[in-house]
């Protein structure tokens, strides 16, 4: 259950427009419901900010059916990564509304009425090879109520096709750096900015990229201060760490600005390759 959806049961509840007893049913779920072969968890958009995600590799597809329906009967949203066109097909029997992308293996189903784009968050990459890892990071971001804009193809074997984008880089709360090879780009945009860097290497490469290894390895041992590391072709958990950071910045400039709630910012689309 969302924070706001937890505060408008509860505002019902108090002027009268909803019984103690609906209520609690509507809570009986939390923290999470034992659905055999899955514990989902409910409580966790009220722990994390954001609610449980899935990930579909190594599932049956008759599991991430089961968890996807677990989860849009209590929320209005479900992201599964690693997904496969059969675990697709088989969460489309519960919820007809579901979306693929198929390059960045994501499901996504998003019911809310609005659906909340705040902040600035950028994803760069070095080389349109790395466009996969990219996606998974800018749609899961997206999902994750953030606005994304997106640079691809700007890597350091030509560096002025990312200098042509400064303003938009120093316009960021955050920035997701997704790069192959010898996984450059992420210590070039750390010493461009004053943001934080969340660099993801990816196991785009020739022999000695050891399948990402050698760029992960040279992200880690960068000498550009301000930059995070997240595992290889994890764009999901770029997203994640990116999410947090921005809506924390957010968060501080309502706070400062004397703003109840972020609940009304303006809606935004999924982009991205889908098929349904």
């Amino acid at each position: 259950m969302h924070p706001n959806a937890l505060r408008a049961l509860l505002e019902s509840v108090a002027e009268g427009a909803t019984s103690p007893a609906d209520a609690l049913d509507r809570l009986a779920t939390l923290p999470f419901a034992d659905i055999e072969d899955a514990k989902v968890d409910h409580h966790r958009a009220l722990r994390c900010g954001f609610a449980e995600v899935v990930f579909c590799q190594g599932k049956s597809a008759a599991q991430v059916r089961s968890i996807a329906r677990e989860m849009l009967d209590h929320g209005d949203v479900f992201l599964g990564t690693r997904a496969t066109a059969s675990h697709f097909q088989s969460v489309a029997q519960v919820a007809f509304d579901a979306r693929y992308f198929e390059k960045p293996q994501l499901i996504v189903v998003d019911r809310r009425e609005q659906r909340p784009s705040v902040g600035h968050i950028v994803v760069a990459t070095g080389g349109t090879a790395d466009h996969a890892v990219a996606e998974e990071a800018a749609i899961s971001a997206e999902v994750m109520g953030n606005r994304v804009t997106r640079l691809y193809d700007v890597g350091v074997a030509g560096v002025h096709r990312l200098l042509a984008h400064a303003e938009v880089l120093r316009d960021a709360n955050v920035i997701i750096a997704v790069a192959g090879m010898e996984g450059a780009l992420p210590s070039l945009v750390t010493g461009l900015v004053s943001c934080p860097v969340v660099a993801v290497p990816t196991s785009i490469g020739y022999g000695a990229s050891l399948g990402g290894i050698a760029a992960l390895l040279g992200m880690l041992n960068s000498c550009a201060s301000g930059m995070g590391v997240v595992n290889i072709d994890n764009g999901f958990g770029a997203a994640a760490l990116a999410s947090r950071i921005n809506q924390a910045v957010v968060g501080t400039h309502a706070e400062e600005a004397g703003v109840a709630s972020l609940a009304e910012a303006p809606a935004c689309d999924t982009t991205g390759d889908e098929s349904a």
